[in-house]
């Protein structure tokens, strides 16, 4: 994807807090729902097509009275990760009052396998729902992320192009850096830039090169306090 479409995908996201969360939330705290809403569409962009069977597959272990699900679920969506909640974002536009909304809207959260929650926790994402519930601005925000003018899916969709996870990360690495630039501070206190990522990763592996086996190998980010 070249880098006008990143752009236009970008501005559309940024464009939301302008939408939906000014006189709510001061500008300084616009990346407290936009950067996590950004990772959970994605997600759920990337479960649609298996939800169906995911929720299959739940109902029968369910029926057999199996408890540790995660693995078979995840299995089944063909991911790392999945969502059991009978929910996905695309219905959860049309709910008769706020307090339903919320209620689904969590249930849907919860659904997440634990490796999601993780990343929720991070975000300290719930502690928004209260403010956007109390704005109603909840349902317009989930409404803009699944916009048709839009596309965080892998896949195609109409005339807009799937992402990759290299087109993603660098829409989430330009939207914390775009947040931090407004909110004055260094983006690099946040994330790390892809750059700097690939040269330490030369730096690890180009001494040792010719003795990596093939094999599944594990990396940690170390921040060092200069």
């Amino acid at each position: 994807m070249d880098a006008r479409m990143l752009n236009t995908i970008v501005n559309f996201i940024w464009g939301i807090a302008d939408d939906c969360l000014r006189d709510v939330y001061v500008r300084g705290k616009y990346r407290d729902v936009i950067l996590p809403m950004t990772v959970i569409r994605r997600l759920d962009a990337v479960l649609e097509d298996t939800k169906p069977q995911v929720l299959a597959m739940k109902k029968t272990l369910d029926s057999a009275g199996i408890t540790n699900q995660w693995g078979a679920l995840c299995n089944t969506a063909g991911q790392a990760f999945c969502n059991a909640s009978p929910f996905c974002l695309r219905n959860l536009t049309s709910r008769p009052t706020p307090q339903k909304l919320k209620a689904d809207f969590e249930a849907y959260l919860a659904g997440f396998s634990p490796n999601v929650q993780e990343i929720l926790e991070k975000f300290k994402f719930r502690n928004q729902i209260d403010t956007m519930i109390e704005a109603d601005i909840l349902g317009a925000v989930i409404q803009k992320f699944i916009s048709k003018d839009i596309n965080l899916s892998p896949k195609p969709c109409g005339n807009l192009p799937g992402l990759d996870n290299h087109a993603m990360g660098t829409i989430f690495e330009e939207l914390v850096r775009r947040f931090n630039e407004a909110n004055n501070e260094e983006a690099g206190e946040h994330w790390t830039p892809r750059d700097v990522v690939e040269l330490m990763a030369d730096l690890v592996f180009a001494p040792i090169a010719d003795q990596i086996k093939d094999a599944t190998y594990s990396c940690y980010e170390i921040k060092v306090a200069c």
